[in-house]
Formats: C-alpha cells, sequence, structure tokens
C-alpha cells in the first residue's frame, strides 16, 4: 500500500514506539504528528528539551489564550502523558491538576510526549471552547492553534522554540509563519506560538500587496464552492479602505488570512498577524462575500489594537490563571468601530447603511444585556460566567462608545483630530513591544487629548450612564429617537416569551391571542405555519393582518396540537431610529463632512 505520509512523517513515528534521544537542543523543539487516517481525534506531540533546573519541574497547559475571554484547560484533553531521560528511559511523572504534571526528575529530562485530542469532535461536559480558537482534525484539512497542542516548563514561557508539524502528503500549511529549510518554524516565545494559528490540507491559496505588507489568504471548503482567489478579491476594497484609515502603511510586513468554510458558523478570532475564520460554506456572492468582509474588517483591524495599543496583561499573558483587562472596550470596542467606519469612510456602504448598523447596535444593548454593567465592569470580569454572559456586548456598545469618542474628540479638535488620529499617536508612541499602562491608561489617554475625555471616560467606560446617542450625533446633523410612533396598526401575538431547553423551544410567557388560543406557559413550540424546528415566522407576525390566523403546533405532555392564534392589533412603534436630519445647519454638515472624511 502507498505510505499516506511522506518518508521523514514515517521516521517520526517510528521514533514515537523507541525513542532514541540526541543531544539536547538549545530551544525548545516540538514535533506534532497527524495521521487523521489511522486517528482523527488526536495529535502527538514530542518536545526536545534543553536542560531543566529544579524549579522547571510544572509542565504547564493553557488555561486560557489571549482574545478568547474563555475558559480552556487544554489539560483536559491530554492523555498519555511521558517524560524521558537522555538514553530514552522513561521518568516518573504525575498530573497536579485540570493543566499541569510534575517531573519527577525535571534535571534528567530531555523529552516529553504526549497524545492530546482535537477540541472540536470532542465532548467536555462545560466550558466548550469557540472552535476557531480549538483544533481540528479531518481526513482532508487540520486547524491547528498553539495553545490547543503545545504546553511548556514553568518559568520557560519566554523561551524560544521551534516548531516542526507531519502530516499527510499533498497538504499545504496556510500560515503567517514561514518554515526554514529543514521544515521547522521558529518562534520568539509561547506567546508567539499562541499567536500564529495554522491552517492544513487541501487549501486554495492567494496573495496580494498593500504598500510595503505581504497579504496571504488561505481557504479550506468543504465542497470547493469558495476559493481563495474571488473571495480576497471581494476584500480587496476593505483592504484598500483599511490601508487609507491607517495612514497609507500596515503596521505589519506580513498578514495571513485563514478561511474554513463547512457546515456551520462559529465566528472569527484575531491575531498579530493573522486571523482565522470558521464559517458556513455557501456559494460565494456579492451578499455572502459582504458579511465575509465585514467580520475580517473587524478582525484585520486588531493590528492596531491590541498588537501596537495592549496593556501589560496581554504583553505578559498569564496562561495558568485568566487575567480579565479593564481595557476590553480598546481592543474589542474601538477595533469594531473601526471595522465599520473604515468601510463607511472608504465609500464601501452608504450613510444610511452605516446608520441601520447603529440601530442593530443599540438594540442588542437595549434589549439583550444588563445596562447597568460597565464596559470596564465587562473587561476585568470578562472570563468569569457572570461576564462571559455580557460579552457580546463589548461588540455593541463596546462599538457605540467609541463612536461618540471619535465625534467629541472631533469637536474639542475642531475637526482636526478623531479617534484614528490617536490610535495612529498611540501605536507611534508604544508599539508591539511597549504596553500602555493598564491602570493609568485612562489618565494617559486624556494627558495626549483634552480634559473633558477623562469625564467621558468615566461616565460611559468606568460606569455605565446612558450614551448621549442623541446629543453627540446631532451634532453632525444625525437624528436618534429612541422611539418612534408611526399612528400605524400592525399585527401582534401579544406578550410572548420563548426558551431553549434540551434541544427545543418553550413558552416561558403568553398573553392576549396566544393565551386566548390555549397556549400555556411550558408548552413546547414545535412548529409555525406547518414548518417544523424554523420559527423565524414569529419575526414577521407584524406583516400579517390583524385579526388574520396563525397556525402553532404545540407539544404539551408529549401530545402534539395545532392551535390557531387570531392575531391582535397594535400600534407600530419603531425604536432606536438613526436618520440624516433634513433640517440640518450649514455647521452640522460641516462637521459631518469632517467626520466622513476623517482619513
Amino acid at each position: 500500500m502507498t505510505s499516506f505520509f511522506r518518508p521523514a512523517a514515517v521516521a517520526a513515528l517510528l521514533a514515537l514506539a523507541a525513542p532514541v534521544l540526541a543531544k539536547a537542543p538549545r530551544e525548545l523543539t516540538y514535533t506534532v504528528s497527524m495521521d487523521p487516517a489511522t486517528n482523527s481525534n488526536a495529535f502527538q506531540v514530542k518536545l526536545q528539551l534543553p536542560k531543566l533546573k529544579k524549579e522547571q519541574a510544572i509542565y504547564q497547559f493553557a488555561a486560557t489564550a489571549p482574545g478568547t475571554y474563555q475558559v480552556m484547560d487544554m489539560g483536559r484533553f491530554v492523555s498519555n502523558f511521558q517524560a524521558f531521560d537522555d538514553k530514552g528511559k522513561p521518568l516518573e511523572s504525575k498530573q497536579l491538576g485540570t493543566n499541569q504534571w510534575q517531573l519527577s526528575q525535571p534535571e534528567k529530562t530531555r523529552e516529553i510526549r504526549y497524545t492530546i485530542a482535537e477540541t472540536w469532535d470532542t465532548p467536555v461536559k462545560e466550558h466548550n471552547i469557540y472552535r476557531m480558537c480549538g483544533s481540528s482534525l479531518e481526513t482532508d484539512h487540520a486547524l491547528l492553534n498553539g495553545q490547543t497542542l503545545l504546553g511548556y516548563p514553568q518559568g520557560m514561557q519566554d523561551k524560544p522554540l521551534r516548531l516542526k508539524l507531519e502530516y499527510p502528503s499533498g497538504w499545504k500549511a496556510g500560515s503567517v509563519l514561514q518554515a526554514d529549510k529543514d521544515g521547522y518554524y521558529h518562534l520568539q516565545d509561547y506567546d508567539h506560538a499562541v499567536d500564529s494559528p495554522i491552517l492544513l490540507g487541501r487549501l486554495t491559496e492567494a496573495s496580494t500587496k498593500l504598500g510595503n505588507a505581504d497579504v496571504a489568504l488561505y481557504c479550506y471548503s468543504a465542497t470547493d464552492k469558495v476559493q481563495a482567489e474571488p473571495l480576497l478579491g471581494y476584500m480587496q476594497k476593505m483592504l484598500s479602505a483599511a490601508q487609507s484609515f491607517f495612514g497609507g502603511q500596515l503596521p505589519v510586513n506580513r498578514y495571513a488570512f485563514l478561511y474554513h468554510f463547512a457546515d456551520r458558523s462559529a465566528g472569527a478570532w484575531e491575531h498579530s498577524y493573522s486571523s482565522e475564520y470558521v464559517l458556513t460554506e455557501q456559494e460565494l456572492t456579492p451578499e455572502s462575500a459582504q458579511g465575509v468582509v465585514d467580520i475580517a474588517a473587524h478582525e484585520f483591524f486588531h493590528v492596531m489594537t491590541p498588537l501596537n495599543i495592549h496593556s501589560e496583561v496581554i504583553e505578559h499573558f498569564n496562561f495558568v490563571q485568566p487575567t480579565g483587562s479593564e481595557h476590553l472596550w480598546l481592543y474589542e470596542g474601538t477595533t469594531e468601530w473601526a471595522s465599520h467606519m473604515m468601510q463607511l469612510r472608504g465609500g464601501l456602504v452608504p450613510l444610511d447603511d452605516y446608520l441601520s448598523m447603529l440601530h442593530d447596535k443599540v438594540q442588542f444593548d437595549r434589549t439583550r444585556t444588563d445596562t447597568t454593567y460597565s464596559l470596564s465592569r465587562l473587561g476585568l470580569n470578562s472570563f468569569s460566567d457572570e461576564g462571559q454572559r455580557q460579552y457580546g456586548n463589548i461588540y455593541q456598545r463596546g462599538a457605540l462608545t467609541a463612536g461618540l469618542l471619535d465625534l467629541r474628540l472631533l469637536e474639542l479638535s475642531g475637526g482636526k483630530r478623531g479617534l484614528r488620529d490617536v490610535l495612529l499617536e498611540l501605536a507611534k508612541q508604544y508599539g508591539p513591544n511597549k504596553p500602555i499602562s493598564e491602570k493609568n491608561f485612562f489618565q494617559d489617554f486624556t494627558k495626549m487629548t483634552y480634559p473633558e475625555i477623562g469625564d467621558f471616560f468615566k461616565r460611559y467606560v468606568q460606569n455605565a450612564e446612558p450614551l448621549p446617542l442623541q446629543e453627540y450625533y446631532s451634532k453632525i446633523g444625525v437624528r436618534y429617537e429612541p422611539i418612534q410612533h408611526t399612528g400605524k396598526q400592525v399585527a401582534t401575538l401579544g406578550a410572548v416569551g420563548l426558551a431553549p431547553r434540551d434541544a427545543s423551544v418553550y413558552f416561558t410567557r403568553v398573553g392576549g391571542p396566544l393565551q386566548a388560543a390555549g397556549v400555556q406557559v411550558g408548552d413546547q413550540l414545535v412548529a409555525v405555519d406547518g414548518v417544523r424546528n424554523d420559527f423565524t415566522a414569529l419575526r414577521r407576525v407584524a406583516s400579517r393582518q390583524p385579526g388574520s390566523e396563525l397556525p402553532l403546533t404545540i407539544s404539551r405532555n408529549g401530545q402534539e396540537q395545532t392551535v390557531r392564534v387570531k392575531l391582535g392589533s397594535t400600534e407600530d412603534v419603531k425604536r432606536y431610529i438613526f436618520s440624516q436630519d433634513p433640517a440640518a445647519t450649514p455647521a452640522q454638515l460641516a462637521l459631518r463632512q469632517v467626520w466622513l472624511k476623517n482619513l
């Protein structure tokens, strides 16, 4: 039978059975082997060690990773952990906790081997890992994230390392990293490894140049509906807009987009020099491509923050004990604002579409979160279950707050200096290797701008005062109406509450028309208008005629029945509406033009 692996890969696998150790390397040297034809659920990891000291007796796996804001506990996925001396003789080791193994004789330990399961298909009882932040191994591709595969001896997080991957012949490797002639990726330290994801397999590839920066795009598409070259074509205008937003040059020399298109969407994860995406595969059309571009714009802007603007919490990341940063609003909220603003200013989206996006963010903030939960508190608690319940708002109120900060800065500077300009100044002052002060950043930002900005931070970031949307947007001739009475009558189901439980949906609140039709709290909703397990028609009730009937199939005590709900009537009330003010003054319109062209 023809070998599935290259000869070097076969040799590496044979070495797993009978270790013969060479001279201790100067770097931490990892080899990750994968054979999806034999085992598509786990990776084999070998680490050759330089000489360890007694205090380096603990081998540490990641409890979390930067930018995930979640507990990962990678030790849960580890099995068959073994240590060896320089003659290949096994040494005793024992597991101390979820993420730590103790080496009995660290001074004699020259090699560590273990199996680590992929996170996508390995069930866990709690703290499921976001797919784009995890690891996957399938017959035609794999996704690797450093923290999902590699650990390190405590005290060596900042030591240089090299990494070799053994994978099926015919696969392509996609990463911002570039291997040497021997197949090794060289990394500055463990943080660098975590910051450098790798997509492997049956990939397509495309590249472009932005100023002095090389930009690569690698794409896995399960049924080949999405190819790298046309996808990059759709992204080109956004990338050019980003280049302008950054002042003409990107703050990186090379960047890589890693795309995984298959049966579901999970989102994206930013890195300093790359980003990875797990999205549903569909035909690439202008409409579907715009959704991809919107996500990419957000992740791409992270080359500004946190790469060039970040606090000590990010600079010296604690992989053992997750630690939140008060400035999550800056890393995620400001980035989300910039991803939309640079497309608006680059002419990719019209102003009305931008205002519609603002409506969506206000609606999320006001209807789906605790409006008394400040952005500072959210950042500090981002790794807790409490913080996770509010986490989505960092992209909503966080972006809204950044937008108001931009308007305030433009107003105070007479239109000469907005948030974009201050971010560029901060990136130049700090950069990748100099952190901002976690404790004093608000004061430092205020000193380099205007005294009024300190009050802004206190009220809208550190505390949770209602955002002055009406006041600020009126400065550029944009109306904001918290509520708008139309006087029209539309159909309604009345009071309704639904909640998921055990893969089903149940009524938690019924009133008016639902109650009159016999629906009760606790009933399972099975179908709407004859369509099972698709409840999107409930969102379109207002488009029906008042007094018309809507068939609902419900289940009570295991018995299904269909009820016909006679829709009630209510006034069509719109909320959180942004619109261009037709009566805007010349001064307002002048500031709007500055706002639209602050490049």
